[in-house]
């Protein structure tokens, strides 16, 4: 939660201090930082559902500086064509990318954490996250820095918070009984056997040291196949960002961008719902139910959320500024907007923790009709937010039916995990 509001106070405070003139080019770029942290996101699924079966910590960190060293090499090719797809300066193209690698590695420590139930701990270094990357940025922001000064200074912190989530993972799963010290950064040559200690009282679900499967390398493979879920269901909520830049002016572009603050915040509050559910997703006997939970809960949050957001439409010119007040009438839609796509991201993370990946194919569709309408007949913020309100709501009924049809049909035996 700590992380989220840091987020809106930045977005906030950002439409305030570079105006609508200004806002909708760090919007875009809060966006393509955004799809950069597919990959990460990837890694803490992919890594907390490793853990959950067993795999050594040693394995997983060793794929995490792997897939970290890839995503730096693809963000700096990608460097050129963001700056011209969005009509930006290379500078600022380069600081809403330079952080995909450090988060690759904040998030594989967040998984480990997650995987291993250590939610306390995930709740401090999720926090302790989201006030490095915010603090600096606001402050790049207050000496007239611009988007691309807040971006590079957002991207420090997230560098700093990396070494620092890494730093308590460890002290983590060693005070657990599931680590023996090792150092911080790459992996260095040479063996390195997890120690044999006995597990800590209340966590006899999870592998003990001595138990961990050690599997050596965990390919990149299953990251690759996460990463393209992920990819898929950033793109459907982010797209919108970039794409009101082709087709609006660049007022109305910065009063939409401002709006989607409602869609991010129905979006990321049920956040911790996946999070503290996703270990139970990822275990045979219980992801049925564990499906079923996520769903409802999302779905309920979501109606409170859209709710809230009606109700709080006039007073969302006090905060931005009445620049905005066009879009105070709409706010709900953006609201409901977020919240399907909260309920989306349950059915996917679903998807990603029994590995039946495929599903994304539907959300990829989803995303080229939305692409393809907005482009074609989409004019105005009101069309635009109606149109991905209403991909996003038909993409998620399909989804969501699948899954819950899947889990209900076809229930996973315990001996059947993938070794």
């Amino acid at each position: 939660m700590t992380a989220n509001v840091a987020g809106y106070l930045l977005q906030l405070l950002a439409g305030r201090w570079l105006g609508v003139a200004g806002y909708s080019e760090f919007a875009s770029l809060l966006a393509v930082q955004l799809l950069c942290a597919v990959p990460a996101l990837a890694m803490q699924n992919v890594v907390a559902r490793e853990v959950v079966r067993g795999a050594s910590l040693r394995a997983v960190r060793s794929m995490q500086w792997r897939c970290a060293a890839l995503v730096a090499a693809v963000a700096v090719v990608l460097v050129p064509v963001v700056a011209e797809v969005l009509n930006v300066g290379v500078w600022a193209a380069a600081a809403a990318l330079g952080a995909a690698p450090a988060l690759v590695v904040l998030s594989g420590e967040q998984g480990i954490l997650q995987g291993g139930n250590h939610f306390r701990a995930l709740a401090t270094v999720l926090a302790m996250a989201g006030t490095a990357r915010v603090a600096p940025a606001l402050i790049a922001l207050a000496l007239g820095g611009g988007a691309a000064g807040a971006l590079w200074a957002g991207a420090a912190g997230i560098v700093v918070a990396a070494l620092v989530a890494a730093r308590i993972a460890r002290s983590t799963t060693m005070a657990a009984g599931e680590l023996a010290p090792e150092p911080v950064g790459p992996p260095q040559a040479g063996p390195h056997p997890d120690a044999s200690t006995t597990p800590s009282p209340g966590r006899d679900s999870l592998p003990s040291a001595a138990n961990r499967r050690d599997s050596g390398a965990i390919g990149v493979l299953p990251v690759l196949r996460a990463v393209q879920v992920q990819a898929a269901l950033m793109a459907l909520s982010s797209v919108d960002l970039i794409v009101v830049r082709i087709v609006l002016d660049e007022v109305d572009a910065s009063r939409y961008s401002l709006g989607t603050i409602a869609t991010k915040i129905a979006f990321w509050l049920p956040q911790a719902v996946g999070v503290v559910l996703y270990p139970r997703m990822a275990k045979p006997t219980q992801s049925a139910r564990a499906i079923r939970d996520a769903l409802s809960v999302l779905s309920l949050i979501g109606i409170v959320a859209v709710i809230g957001a009606a109700v709080a439409a006039p007073l969302a010119p006090l905060f931005a500024g009445q620049d905005y007040a066009p879009i105070q009438s709409m706010l709900w839609l953006f609201a409901l907007h977020g919240a399907i796509l909260a309920v989306l991201q349950g059915a996917l993370l679903s998807a990603i923790a029994v590995e039946r990946t495929a599903l994304a194919a539907v959300t990829w569709v989803g995303l080229a009709v939305e692409v393809t309408l907005m482009l074609t007949f989409a004019r105005t913020i009101g069309s635009l937010i109606g149109t991905a309100v209403s991909v996003a709501a038909v993409t998620t009924a399909i989804v969501a039916f699948v899954v819950l049809r899947t889990a209900a049909r076809t229930p996973v035996a315990a001996g059947q995990l993938r070794t």
